[in-house]
This record gives structure tokens, C-alpha cells and sequence, in this order.
């Protein structure tokens, strides 16, 4: 399932981070991306200043943990049928780890915002109205992505569950019951508390563009602030309509 596979990526990061918990590792690990090439065990143990197998030990875990990785090669000036077996180099791993808990995704939100401004100033709408749109369309993104997980005819309660799942999986920890979906995290936590009804008009549209790419579904977003939550909540009603409060109270402590 989705939501396993979601889990599994948190786990394998908070192992990753976690292995820089120990000092020497973490010493290791610094010393290898700060520099300009792959550098070998000896060249990371000369420079860091402990034992080759000491080195090996903890680079080795650094690599199983994907935090480095490894090519191999002769060393400069070696070649030919006497030189040996190749050396293992090891540089930075490509990819990011990045572990919040809660969860924030501010990375979904800096698209939709790049999308955003890269639409007005190529079409010269309101920003706020490429700003309603790219979240939107992100949104809808998702919709499809809880639909494929649904899979065909599906009932409201595999409906539910998927939609969830994507909620889940983009950080909004979404608690359901038979009448509604409760948000009980802000992926864009530290943005709301600056610019509250710009972030909560994102995630009514994200939420609400969600929801309106399921056909059929008896769900919609709410404008609904309150402490310790996300400001959207999801509720039963007619399918594909979401609503926006006039205003928005409490928004700047909304969130969690």
C-alpha cells in the first residue's frame, strides 16, 4: 500500500539521519562532502585523524545508510596487471534526506508558488489568481493519485482511505470518522504563522483540488482555522463543492 511505502521512506530517512548521531561517523561524513573529489579510506582517515579500519568501518555504514556513495578506480599512476585491485572512492550520495516531525512538505509549497509567479509573469494574470490555480492544479495531482490508488468503482469507504493516504503521505496526518476528515498537521507550519491567509487559501485550494478530481465523492475542504490543526477540514456533503470563509479567524495560530 501507499501509506507502507510512505512510512518506509520516513524510516530509511530518520536511519540515515540517525546514523550521524556518532561523532566520529558525523566527523567522517563532513569531511568526505566538503570535499571537491571522491576521496579514498586513507585519505579520509589521514584526514579526519583516526585508524584506516576505523575509517572503513564507519564509511562503509555511511554508504549502507545512503549518505555517501562509492566509485571505483586505480589510484593516479597505477595500471596495467600489477596495479592491484581498484579503490573505493567515496563521495556524497545524490538525492536529499530531509526529516521534520511533524512532517512539513515546504518543498510543495515552494512549487506551487514557483508555478505560480512563472504563470503571471508569462500570461500577466493576478498573481493571486496564478496562485489559486497552481495550487489547484497541484491539488488535483494528488486527486489522481488517490484515485489510481482507489482503482475502478470504487466504494466511499476505499474513497476515504485513499484520500487519506495522499494526505497522509504530504504531511497533513488527516484523523477520519464517519462525518469528517481532521487535519491535525500543517505541512506549512512556519509560513502560515507569517502569512496565514495566503498559506490557508493554498491548502483550501490544494485540499479542495484534492477532492473535485475524485468523481463522486461525498467530501469537501472547508476554510475552517483553529489551533493545534490544519486550517482546512474536510466534511460531508454535495460532491465537488469546497467552501472559503469570508474571513478567517484565529488563521495566525492555526496550524500545528
Amino acid at each position: 500500500m501507499r501509506s507502507s511505502e510512505h512510512q518506509t521512506r520516513v524510516d530509511t530517512a530518520l536511519r540515515s539521519v540517525a546514523s550521524l548521531g556518532e561523532p566520529v561517523r558525523r566527523t567522517l561524513y563532513r569531511y568526505v562532502v566538503a570535499q571537491a573529489e571522491p576521496v579514498s579510506r586513507e585519505q579520509a582517515a589521514a584526514g579526519v585523524g583516526v585508524a584506516h579500519h576505523v575509517a572503513k568501518f564507519h564509511l562503509d555504514r555511511l554508504e549502507a545508510d545512503r549518505l555517501l556513495e562509492v566509485d571505483y578506480r586505480r589510484p593516479a599512476g597505477r595500471s596495467g596487471p600489477g596495479a592491484g585491485r581498484p579503490t573505493k572512492y567515496y563521495r556524497r550520495a545524490a538525492g536529499d534526506i530531509a526529516v521534520s516531525l511533524p512532517e512539513r512538505h515546504y518543498d510543495l509549497a515552494g512549487r506551487i508558488m514557483a508555478e505560480a509567479i512563472t504563470a503571471a509573469a508569462q500570461s500577466g494574470a493576478p498573481l493571486p489568481e496564478a496562485l489559486h490555480r497552481a495550487a489547484v492544479t497541484n491539488g488535483t495531482r494528488l486527486g489522481q493519485d488517490a484515485a489510481e490508488t482507489a482503482g475502478p468503482r470504487p466504494t466511499q469507504a476505499v474513497v476515504t482511505g485513499a484520500i487519506c493516504e495522499v494526505l497522509d503521505e504530504n504531511g497533513y496526518q488527516p484523523n477520519a470518522t464517519a462525518s469528517c476528515i481532521t487535519l491535525t498537521n500543517c505541512p506549512f507550519h512556519s509560513l502560515v504563522q507569517d502569512y496565514p491567509q495566503l498559506v490557508c487559501g493554498i491548502n483550501l485550494d490544494l485540499v479542495g483540488g484534492l477532492l473535485n478530481a475524485l468523481d463522486g465523492t461525498v467530501w469537501q475542504a472547508n476554510l475552517d482555522p483553529a489551533p493545534g490543526r490544519c486550517c482546512v477540514t474536510i466534511t460531508r456533503g454535495r460532491p465537488g463543492i469546497q467552501k472559503r470563509a469570508a474571513k478567517q479567524p484565529n488563521a495566525s495560530r492555526s496550524g500545528n
